[in-house]
């Protein structure tokens, strides 16, 4: 019951912060202007350009705060994995932020150059490589249904990098409909919460597991601004810091493999948009009326919360089993 209480004192906590934020920065960010350019490609979109980006200030702030009101009161301790993971959000909030910036700056989708955005992913996962190893992780991948255990030695430092780049821009590419990101990250933190929370071999999983629990509350709160018809959009800030994040708590808590199920519909949607470039430039045709695949349905006639409520209802499915296999089979 206690770890039930303190996952609910995580939510509440960083759902009023969260709430109090987004009151604060929603019509501050609509004075500075800070508008979305939106693609011309989706003209059912148009009607959303000028709408307030950088949204994800919203539950960054608020969980940083929390953290530091919990480590003040003695609820949390500082410990090294934390740190990483701490790392890792804020690294990607501040890429983010740049991109988003740009964006704002010169009223176009363009942000960082491709390159640019790579190499300093490349940095993170470096430094996240570094950290890991200092706090004497392996560099064993296993895959628990097949009973296979694969040491990657220093190759693990390329699949640090391959889960940060995948994770985030999965997130990224799902962030199109209002609501659909939020929610779809808020369920799979609740996922990984639950795991992290039955990880009592690595150090600081509580911490862990309140970190996620955190994040799931000022995603709640910021649902209250972003869903149909939203005030406010994530941004890459919020998306890449979310991806970022989910992909630090998959590597340390040894379930890499079950982030291609809580992030279910990340990997659809990525998928969607892969399996529709290859077939334009090699074939020449389309295979979804647009890509990634919650657009697809909107071409079908399909409106936004309808696309959005089906979405959270199979990542919740996939996530919930995710959870069964992970923490109780």
């Amino acid at each position: 019951m206690l770890v039930l209480a303190k996952a609910a004192m995580a939510v509440m906590l960083s759902f009023v912060i969260s709430t109090v934020c987004g009151l604060i920065l929603v019509p501050l960010f609509r004075k500075l202007k800070m508008g979305q350019s939106v693609s011309k490609t989706l003209e059912k979109h148009l009607k959303k350009e000028g709408t307030p980006t950088m949204g994800g200030f919203i539950f960054v702030i608020t969980v940083i705060l929390s953290l530091i009101m919990l480590y003040i009161k003695g609820s949390i301790e500082i410990s090294y994995h934390l740190i990483i993971l701490v790392f890792v959000f804020l690294a990607y909030a501040c890429l983010g932020f740049v991109d988003d910036f740009l964006k704002v700056k010169f009223k176009n989708n363009a942000g960082l150059p491709i390159v640019t955005k790579f190499l300093i992913e490349m940095a993170i996962a470096l430094v996240f490589f570094y950290l890991y190893r200092m706090s004497g992780g392996d560099s064993v991948v296993t895959f628990s249904f097949l009973g296979i255990s694969i040491n990657l030695g220093w190759g693990f430092g390329i699949f640090i990098f391959l889960m940060l780049v995948g994770t985030t821009n999965a997130v990224n590419i799902s962030d199109g409909l209002d609501g659909l990101c939020g929610g779809l990250s808020a369920i799979a933190f609740v996922a990984y919460g639950i795991i992290a929370w039955n990880c009592t071999w690595l150090e600081g999983y509580q911490e862990i597991a309140i970190f996620s629990f955190l994040l799931v509350g000022g995603l709640l709160g910021f649902l209250l601004f972003n869903s149909h018809p939203a005030r406010i959009f994530m941004g890459d800030l919020g998306s890449l810091s979310l991806g970022g994040a989910l992909a630090t708590i998959a590597i340390l808590t040894k379930h890499e493999v079950s982030l291609l199920l809580i992030g279910g519909i990340f990997v659809i949607e990525t998928l969607s948009s892969l399996i529709q470039i290859i077939a334009i430039r090699k074939f020449n045709k389309k295979v979804f009326k647009k890509a990634p695949l919650h657009h697809h349905f909107e071409e079908l006639g399909w409106v936004e919360p309808d696309i959005v409520k089906l979405f959270w209802t199979i990542g919740f499915l996939l996530s919930m089993l995710a959870v069964t296999y992970g923490v109780w089979l």
